[in-house]
């Protein structure tokens, strides 16, 4: 086991340092930089750009370098924690990103908790009750969940929310608290506008993950050990824990390679939709602005988490499933 992990502690390196390379490229690839595109805005809007300043930028970034000095320059910045400066925002990354990132893994974990609580038990009771009322009304409620998209069911609360009771949904905080550090009235407004968000994001990851466990274990319900231990007359819910529920599980522990960029990445468009203070429309806008810096390190960041979360799944998988091993080989 140590072997291995070092083994794929080692291999990281070179995926990421290809991953950089690769989102490097990706984002260099449109014509021109943040520089052409804010000035062709400001003469949209009829205003002029201070040139000298953008050219100072222009300099002190190095964008009148070639592109691979460029990408050195911020590859090895990211290195020692230096994640480059905004344009957009006119301040360092690591400033921008702020609160916005603390808020973002708390709206995205309390999402994920509250998926796995409800999932967890209306996905063993739809198994256990195949072709019941109760699971012909839970699977149609999961269905509707997995076909209506977030940013739909966000409209939809944000519309009846203000016909019903006159006021906005919006927002993770009340208006007061835009732009000042954290306090405890501060924080207990964002625990008064979490839920919305919550409930919103999580509705089609729970609709998902109740469809898999119950077609998981429902597979393993149906295999011979199981129908030998309920023979030899052990009780159901002890025969339920022992061996079908945690084979049938394989598929969330393989998610965790998905989950952990997704705390970070968030619901973008929903999140664009009730305007919540989260790093998702943050790389949005970073990615339409040509913000390279900070669209860049956004993408590295979620690239970092989803090798170590491969790497946590791989690890868990083998201790969890005895039929797994993490190296090929006869089994004796």
């Amino acid at each position: 086991m140590v072997r291995y992990i070092l083994w794929r502690i080692v291999v990281m390196i070179p995926t990421l340092v290809l991953i950089s390379m690769f989102v490097f490229t990706i984002i260099e690839l449109p014509p021109g930089d943040y520089f052409e595109s804010y000035v062709a805005e400001m003469r949209a809007i009829g205003e002029k750009a201070d040139m000298q300043e953008i050219e100072e930028l222009r300099a002190r970034y190095g964008f009148d370098k070639p592109a691979p000095i460029r990408y050195l320059r911020w590859a090895t910045g990211m290195l020692v924690g230096d994640f480059g400066y905004s344009f957009e925002y006119r301040m360092p990354v690591n400033d921008v990103v702020g609160d916005r990132l603390w808020l973002t893994i708390l709206v995205s974990t309390v999402t994920i908790a509250l998926t796995w609580l409800i999932a967890f038990p209306i996905g063993i009771y739809s198994a256990t009750h195949q072709y019941s009322w109760g699971d012909y009304g839970l699977t149609l409620v999961g269905l509707i969940g997995l076909a209506i998209p977030n940013f739909v069911l966000a409209l939809v609360f944000m519309y009846f929310a203000n016909i019903w009771f006159g006021t906005s949904i919006g927002n993770l905080m009340d208006p007061q608290y835009l732009g000042q550090s954290m306090s405890w009235d501060k924080f207990k407004s964002i625990l008064e506008h979490l839920w919305i968000p919550v409930i919103i994001i999580g509705t089609a990851g729970t609709a998902g993950m109740v469809r898999r466990l119950r077609a998981n274990l429902l597979d393993e319900l149906q295999k011979q050990y199981v129908m030998t231990a309920r023979a030899r007359g052990l009780h159901p819910f002890r025969v339920l824990l022992k061996y079908p529920l945690r084979m049938s599980l394989n598929f969330f522990i393989s998610d965790i390679g998905s989950i952990l960029p997704t705390i970070i990445s968030g619901a973008e468009i929903t999140a664009v939709v009730l305007s919540l203070e989260t790093t998702g429309p943050l790389l949005i806008r970073a990615l339409q602005s040509q913000d390279m810096y900070l669209a860049g390190s956004f993408l590295m960041f979620l690239a970092f988490l989803t090798v170590i979360g491969v790497l946590i799944s791989d690890i868990a998988l083998a201790l969890f499933d005895p039929r797994i091993r993490l190296k090929g080989g006869s089994m004796k």
